[in-house]
Parts: C-alpha cells; structure tokens; sequence
C-alpha cells in the first residue's frame, strides 16, 4: 500500500469527495459521514433512496462512538467477537446523527473491517467513513477499479488502489438488539 495514495484518499474525503476502495467482498464508495454534502452526492452517485441507510466502516470500535450508543458489556462482547471482520451490526444510533446516514432508522450499520487497507484508511482519516457498495442501487456491486470507473464514472473523485480481501459474498447483517440476520 501506498503512502502517497492513502494521503490522497484522505484529502479527498476531508475535502468533501467520494472515493472507491477495495473492502473485504466488493469495491466499496466512501465519504466522511459528517459531510452532509457528500452524504448527499454519495447516495445520488449510487441512486439510493435515503431512507435505507448507510454502513460506516472503521479500523477499531472507538473510531464508532460518535455515532452509536454505548453499549453494554454483553453487547460489546457479541459485537467484538465478531470483529474485525465482515460482520456488519445495526446498533441504536446517537441522536444527531444524520437521517441520510441512518436512513429512517434508530440504529446504524456499523463494521469494524477486517480488510488492511481499508481499516488503513480509517486510521489515516482518523475516524469511521461510509462504506456502501460501489455501484448503482440494484445493480452488481463492482469487483474491479476498471468496473468501479466505467459503471460510476467522473462521480467518484479518487479510486484507491489495491486488491479485494477473499471474502465471496458482502458482509453480513445482524440486528444487535435480537440478534436476526438480516444479511447473509
């Protein structure tokens, strides 16, 4: 992994921009999840309604705190056996945070990534960034930069070189509070 290309992401995200990067399954788009802006232009870029929601991904569950409640230490036992790692958790949310991050839900998605360079890029951004699919909504998801370049275009602003982790399919989803699988 680059250095120069990290530092590049991250001014990207800082500066308000969408990047593509390689996750655990699939490519997935970023931005910072407190820019409302690029949550916006982000979920415009993928046409997905903004009431499903978003997942943050980060490189520890610290980097999380901002955005979810806290947990207790059952709920923090659950949660961190399964990370890192693509387990993707749907935790109550803090209030304020961002109605298109959360969509119209009380809980978030949040993952802590098993990938290397994306939990790097976490650690270079300092905190936890949105991590959806890179592709338009109902459509495959990108497996490729080339896929992520022709299918999103000049809509993303910076693509992150490096590879897929080994995982076949996108993480699951689990609902902290019952435990269902939502996703698998």
């Amino acid at each position: 992994m680059s250095r120069l290309h990290l530092a590049q992401a991250v001014r990207v995200l800082r500066g308000g921009g969408v990047i593509a990067y390689p996750t655990e399954a699939v490519w997935g788009l970023g931005c910072d999840p407190r820019d409302e802006a690029a949550l916006a232009r982000l979920l415009a870029l993928k046409r997905r309604p903004a009431h499903k929601g978003l997942i943050l991904i980060a490189a520890a569950i610290d980097q999380l705190t901002p955005y979810i409640q806290p947990l207790d230490a059952g709920q923090r036992a659950r949660i961190g056996d399964s990370w890192p790692g693509p387990n993707t958790w749907l935790v109550p949310c803090r209030s304020g945070v961002s109605p298109l991050l959360r969509g119209a839900h009380a809980t978030l998605a949040v993952r802590v990534t098993a990938h290397p360079l994306a939990a790097a890029l976490c650690r270079a951004f300092g905190g936890a960034i949105v991590s959806t699919s890179a592709n338009r909504a109902a459509r495959p998801p990108a497996r490729s930069a080339l896929q992520v370049r022709t299918r999103l275009g000049a809509g993303v602003d910076y693509i992150l070189p490096g590879a897929l982790g080994g995982a076949r399919q996108p993480s699951t989803i689990r609902d902290l509070a019952s435990g269902a699988l939502l996703r698998g």
